[in-house]
């Protein structure tokens, strides 16, 4: 009997994660000599273990991409992006967007990209590093001034009678007509390429079949929603995972590199980092 080779697959534990790899979990399809682990921690978190090489397949912030590039390579397909929507900035009281620039805000991590395009959008504000699942918390209680929300937050603000000063994903659009990248799957380059273009291929079946069988993907999702309801559920997956999450085409790939340049230009992503040659796993043939 054959061996099967386990890949572990560090994940967020959010709906648009849970929902893609819903098929890999529950081993809804044959993946020949591969077997997949799933390993689940916030964002901030998998960005600091990708820079130790720690595991074979995971989740990673744009923002933090460069830092691992030696190690990592990114895939084509299940990566976040939000299409005129993405983090919001949120507050007890409402503010002008040039008050923000006078304030405290809550942010999920140094290197999220949410970060990353607050900085661009606002230039050098006064942030504290707060665990995504809290920042509304310091918000209500007064800690800070406004917090930067991601994940089912940025559905979910409004019940607990929060104001939305901003919507970076909607700036990001408006200034460059693009959507704004988020995060990205990445896959390790020690595997060799013939795995490492397997896994990303498996990984790609699993968001395709969690998006024609939706259902059960849905349900499982749910459990990492924080209590929402299934609308919430369904309308936080539908943004984060759809074609873009298959495939992030030809202006997909565009807005990652400029996201990187833009992060160049301002002194938070390496300068000696070569973004038009960033390499992509799994690109069609007739794409680019």
């Amino acid at each position: 009997m054959n061996t099967k080779h386990e890949i572990r697959i560090a994940h967020s534990p959010d709906p648009d994660d849970a929902f893609m790899f819903h098929a890999l979990t529950t081993e809804a399809f044959d993946t020949g000599n591969y077997s997949y682990n799933h390993i689940l921690d916030d964002i901030e978190s998998l960005n600091q273990c990708a820079l130790d090489g720690e595991y074979e397949v995971s989740a990673v912030s744009i923002h933090a991409l460069p830092d691992v590039l030696d190690q990592y390579v990114l895939m084509n397909c299940g990566g976040s992006m939000g299409e005129g929507y993405g983090p919001r900035i949120v507050a007890r009281e409402p503010m002008s967007f040039e008050d923000l620039k006078k304030c405290k805000i809550a942010v999920p991590g140094k290197k999220t990209s949410a970060h990353l395009a607050l900085i661009l959008a606002l230039g050098r504000v006064n942030v504290i590093f707060v665990p995504f699942d809290k920042i509304i918390d310091v918000v209500l209680n007064g800690e800070v001034d406004a917090g930067l929300v991601i994940h089912e937050g940025q559905l979910t603000w409004s019940d607990y009678g929060l104001h939305l000063i901003a919507d970076l994903g909607k700036w990001w659009q408006d200034l460059w007509g693009l959507p704004l990248p988020l995060g990205g799957n990445i896959v390790r380059r020690d595997l060799g390429k013939e795995v490492y273009e397997q896994v990303t291929e498996d990984v790609k079946r699993s968001i395709i079949y969690a998006l024609e069988n939706p259902n059960p993907a849905l349900k499982f999702a749910k459990q990492w929603g924080r209590g929402i309801d299934d609308d919430t559920n369904r309308e936080f997956v539908d943004m984060y995972v759809n074609q873009r999450t298959i495939d992030y085409g030809i202006d997909g790939r565009r807005a990652i590199r400029l996201l990187l340049k833009e992060g160049q230009r301002i002194g938070m992503i390496r300068k000696d980092l070569d973004v038009d040659g960033l390499e992509f796993i799994g690109i069609p043939s007739e794409s680019n």
